[in-house]
């Protein structure tokens, strides 16, 4: 009888064995992600084009929408803050709607995370000479060392360094965290960004001087200490939005998305690896698009080997460019681009934008078909 035993047991164990091993497996752990904006896009100009593209995004694996949320000096939601300042609650394209809303339940009904993008950060406008918040409220525009209102690749710029500004850009990340179902909030090559022709304004001035004996900034905007000055305001600021948020529900993601580095810096004034080093992000997109295999290659080795610590590339899934105007990358280069990232350990990436994620459905199929869980970026 024992001897029975001994060998139905030789028997079963092993398949016991097995399962517990297949159950146990870890899954993949990833942000596949894409960003959803309001312009060359029609997603977000009715429910239906919402469900559609999420369902769409679902289908393809992907776990994760950075929506915009703020830009053109107006907001997809119903905002107070802007209904009061400049009398428009929300874009003019979706009045008597809320898009963020809609797409939140939309994605959390397939477990795709939303993450509210505040696209335009400081900026105030496009070729509008400041727009709307610089006509209400002139005392925060951004200036150059001659005076003038800082416009830089068309953008018209607030004053990024002035506490009302930061304020007011403060007071619309906490607007949407506190009233929506969100799982996050992103900033981006505007946010928290000045362009480095700025600093010249009297309170910028001004808190220089205090910091410098009474002496005025340099004439020359790309001084290295200038520069230096700057950018570790900025940080200040970074680590304000990260608290704030954290404050209000820590389990809320805070990522960023700037522009590559030391660029970012001297362009700017966004010094990020410090922001990843000193744990006041959860999650980097640094945007690395390149129109060749080799820069992309470059700039993402850049980052791997010498901008974020070996501690922190669990926080680092690469921006991709995806379309813009006419531009799609071939299938070839986006396939070569994908692969470096799993060279270098990075499971996943974030794409811009949407729109072109239509010209590679199988591709994204093949590519996604292990069906990624969010991974938990929250210390």
């Amino acid at each position: 009888m024992r001897l029975l035993l001994k060998i139905l047991l030789l028997l079963i164990l092993p398949g016991v064995f097995f399962s517990v091993q297949s159950c146990s497996q870890t899954k993949t752990s990833a942000v596949r992600g894409v960003w959803l904006t309001n312009v060359d896009s029609e997603v977000l100009n009715s429910k239906k084009n919402i469900e559609e593209a999420v369902n769409l995004l679902d289908e393809l694996g992907f776990n994760t929408i950075f929506v915009v949320t703020w830009n053109k000096a107006m907001t997809t939601y119903p905002s107070k803050i802007m209904k009061e300042l400049t009398g428009v609650e929300i874009d003019t394209l979706f009045t008597g709607r809320d898009p963020l809303m809609e797409l939140i339940e939309a994605a959390h009904k397939k477990n795709i995370k939303v993450i509210a993008w505040f696209e335009f950060g400081f900026s105030s406008s496009f070729q509008l000479n400041g727009g709307p918040i610089i006509g209400k409220k002139p005392q925060w525009s951004a200036k150059d060392v001659n005076g003038k209102l800082v416009t830089k690749n068309g953008f018209e710029w607030m004053n990024g360094f002035h506490p009302e500004v930061q304020d007011f850009l403060l007071s619309l990340i906490m607007e949407v965290v506190s009233n929506y179902k969100i799982d996050g909030i992103q900033g981006d090559d505007r946010l928290p960004a000045m362009p480095s022709e700025s600093g010249y304004d009297d309170y910028t001035i001004n808190l220089y001087k205090s910091e410098h004996d009474g002496k005025t900034p340099p004439e020359y905007y790309k001084d290295y200490d200038w520069i230096k000055w700057r950018s570790n305001l900025l940080t200040d600021f970074m680590k304000r939005i990260y608290d704030s948020v954290k404050a209000y529900n820590k389990n809320l993601i805070v990522s960023m998305a700037p522009s590559i580095y030391p660029w970012s810096e001297e362009e700017y004034l966004q010094d990020w690896p410090t922001w990843v080093n000193i744990g006041v992000v959860d999650l980097v997109c640094p945007q690395v698009y390149r129109y060749d295999f080799e820069k992309y290659s470059s700039a993402l080795q850049a980052i791997v080997d010498d901008q974020v610590a070996k501690k922190d590339l669990n926080k680092l899934y690469p921006g991709i460019l995806l379309k813009v105007g006419d531009y799609q990358p071939s299938l070839d280069f986006l396939e070569k681009m994908i692969n470096e990232n799993r060279r270098n350990g990075i499971n996943g990436e974030v794409f811009f934008f949407y729109e072109g994620i239509k010209k590679y459905p199988d591709f994204f199929r093949k590519i996604y078909k292990d069906r990624a869980e969010f991974p938990d970026l929250i210390e």
